[in-house]
């Protein structure tokens, strides 16, 4: 019987999830700056919001293969609540100067490691939803991806505004209940195929599990080569949205501006997402791959020279749009290409590779823009990101994005785009 009502559950608990993160990702390196005014300090804060994300990732694809969707979300988003809950409460009892840079640090490590489990259940519940509701893939992974982005207008929007009006302790009450809205969300959510995997399906163990995964994704060119850009991509670009922009904005003692600059990204991705629901009727994956990759790379360069604010607010802009459509490509590429019991596994082993190199560049960045300055740190980010497209053009396995799936989901009747 045909229901949006799983659809939109899911996607309004990835909307307060994603926007906690938000939120996290602007409220934790500024809650370090405060300290010691020192770029390298919010680079330890916000590296250690990505070094959990590689392997909590890699398990979380395996956790929900083995427990199930709806379950691992539950868990992921109670334990991320009550993380970064702890900030203010630890605040509250000890005051706000009694938080360090090292207790930030570990507050944010457990914040990020709990994330990836609840990204990974819900993803994997999009094709069950999309043939609730008889919608196409193309279509479903277009609106849940928008809402991915529109939950970072909201969060690092909502995340600026608040550090300038209650500060940065207080504002971490607002990241725990958008994650407490998430949790209440799942806890509605009916869906067939989102509880425990048959026993026969289940993977064996923990380390079994995701060398399986990772056995999946690297036999399948494809799914290898997007793996890899998104690793080289991520890992140039993170550091210019958690350091090098917080940085810059509090150097001239501008929150609410950091926060514009983030929704602009924000803005850009929604329509981006969006458009390519029809975008994807006209245009080969590839070449939005491509596109993509190239004008992503250019446009950060442009940011490099740290020019006006509203040329900023442009560029930020254009970023989004163009990378808007990537993810979609990139779900429907696991979603068609991966059996039903896999999924899990290779939705965290493609996440994980997003974020394997982030730490490494995050750590990288923030000492080089205390000693170059911040137009020579985002020159050397934004240049390999252009590179990165040019090689792209030269490789055949991207030709296999327009190929005939292998699979279709398999969990229901599912109109294909």
């Amino acid at each position: 019987m045909k229901s949006t009502g799983p659809a939109f559950l899911i996607f309004f608990a990835t909307l307060m999830a994603t926007a906690g993160t938000g939120i996290s990702i602007v409220a934790f390196p500024w809650l370090a700056l405060q300290h010691h005014d020192s770029a390298r300090d919010a680079s330890v804060v916000a590296a250690a919001m990505t070094l959990p994300l590689v392997l909590s990732t890699l398990v979380a694809g395996t956790a929900v293969d083995f427990f199930g969707r709806r379950r691992v979300s539950l868990v992921s988003d109670s334990l991320s609540c009550t993380a970064v809950a702890a900030v203010p409460l630890i605040a509250f009892l000890a005051g706000a100067d009694a938080i360090n840079v090292a207790e930030l640090a570990v507050l944010a490590f457990c914040a990020a490691a709990f994330d990836p489990a609840g990204t990974t259940a819900r993803q994997s519940m999009l094709p069950e939803a999309a043939a609730r509701a008889r919608w196409s893939l193309d279509r479903t992974n277009s609106v849940y991806e928008a809402i991915l982005n529109l939950a970072y207008i909201a969060g690092p929007g909502i995340g600026g505004l608040m550090i300038a009006t209650v500060g940065g302790v207080n504002t971490m009450w607002v990241t725990a209940g958008c994650f407490g809205l998430s949790f209440l969300a799942i806890a509605a959510l009916r869906l067939e195929g989102t509880g425990k995997p048959h026993r026969a399906t289940r993977p064996e163990g923990l380390v079994s599990g995701v060398v399986e995964g990772i056995r999946f994704v690297w036999n399948l060119r494809v799914l290898r080569t997007l793996g890899l850009i998104d690793l080289v991509v991520t890992a140039l670009y993170l550091p210019m949205e958690s350091v090098l922009f917080p940085k810059y904005f509090s150097d001239h003692h501008q929150p609410a501006q950091l926060g514009w600059a983030l929704m602009a990204l924000g803005a850009g991705g929604v329509a981006g997402a969006l458009g390519y629901a029809v975008l994807s009727k006209y245009t080969r994956r590839r070449t939005a791959v491509l596109t993509a990759t190239l004008t992503f790379g250019a446009a950060t360069a442009g940011i490099a020279f740290l020019p006006p604010l509203p040329v900023i607010l442009v560029l930020c802009a254009v970023t989004g749009l163009v990378y808007g459509p990537i993810q979609p490509i990139y779900n429907y590429v696991m979603q068609t290409r991966a059996p039903h019991h896999l999924r899990g596994r290779v939705v965290g082993v493609m996440t994980g590779l997003m974020y394997a190199a982030g730490p490494l560049g995050l750590l990288v960045a923030g000492p080089l823009a205390d000693a170059a300055g911040l137009k020579v740190t985002f020159l050397a980010l934004a240049v390999p990101i252009v590179l990165v497209g040019l090689v792209a053009c030269g490789l055949p396995s991207l030709r296999e994005l327009d190929r005939a799936p292998e699979f279709a989901a398999d969990s229901g009747p599912l109109k294909q785009a």
